[in-house]
């Protein structure tokens, strides 16, 4: 009787916002975990090549990175391994590979020449690189098959793709101008409230026409024969696919309104 009194009692003079804390799960799941850390080390191996002026071989890094990125997320929803610290993890590991990495690639190869111009050119990708990451994670709920906001990995894919088509690097004033916008407008899309089409609600699982795959093997084989044109190409058609979508909402809003505004005919007598 005495116990149950004194409990009674330290229930009475607890706080109502004091809530029974949740036990921490120790551990991490090892597999999504995995595709994470890949994806850290490539867009470690891109800022060390290109320190090195190797832009060759440093801007792939950034295109594998884009690969596990892709992985990490799809493999954890299908094996059950989805968890907070997975999520921290994963956009951790992306302002690496796809703020800082994409940053030192573009500065080394092209905005050095600009001098303090070129390294905040730079420095603003990767603010609005680490925003974007920090908008995505507390959003919730929207429509799935769009991103507000050009995703930090395909922005990070225009500087990567560009250098890959042309690895010699900028070295004149008047050529690294330029360069600034491949930087800047990556940049703020990133930030910008555009939409941009996503590709996470495609499903692997479910039948698809047989032209679908023969669309897969032709950009599959495009990409091994002419891959420097064909990145170039992916990278600024998602660029500028938000304001081709954007126009043509437009020209259909506007197109309605017409419509509704116009009078009925009236039949010839």
């Amino acid at each position: 009787m005495a116990d149950h009194d004194s409990s009674s009692r330290l229930r009475f003079f607890r706080r109502t916002s004091d809530h029974p804390r949740r036990r921490l799960r120790r551990g991490v799941y090892l597999l999504p975990s995995l595709f994470t850390l890949g994806n850290m080390f490539c867009g470690y191996a891109c800022i060390v090549y290109a320190m090195r002026n190797e832009f060759e071989t440093a801007a792939p890094f950034i295109g594998f990175a884009f690969l596990l990125d892709g992985l990490d997320g799809r493999i954890a929803r299908l094996t059950g391994g989805e968890s907070e610290f997975g999520l921290q993890f994963d956009s951790l590991a992306d302002i690496i590979s796809f703020g800082v990495a994409p940053a030192v690639l573009s500065f080394t190869w092209g905005l050095q020449p600009l001098g303090r111009l070129g390294w905040a050119a730079g420095f603003m990708f990767v603010a609005c690189a680490a925003m974007r990451l920090a908008r995505f994670n507390i959003q919730r709920g929207g429509d799935k098959r769009y991103f507000v906001g050009m995703p930090s990995p395909a922005a990070a894919a225009v500087p990567a793709a560009t250098v890959y088509a042309y690895p010699w690097g900028l070295y004149d004033y008047r050529e690294a101008l330029p360069v600034l916008v491949m930087v800047v407008l990556p940049a703020v899309l990133m930030v910008s409230t555009m939409r941009f089409r996503s590709f996470k609600t495609f499903d692997l699982q479910s039948r698809k026409p047989y032209s679908v795959l023969i669309f897969i093997a032709f950009a599959i084989a495009a990409v091994a024969t002419h891959p420097r044109g064909v990145l170039v190409v992916l990278a600024y058609g998602y660029l500028f696919s938000a304001f081709i979508g954007q126009a043509i909402a437009r020209f259909k809003h506007r197109g309605g309104h017409e419509s509704i505004a116009e009078p009925p005919a009236t039949a010839a007598r």
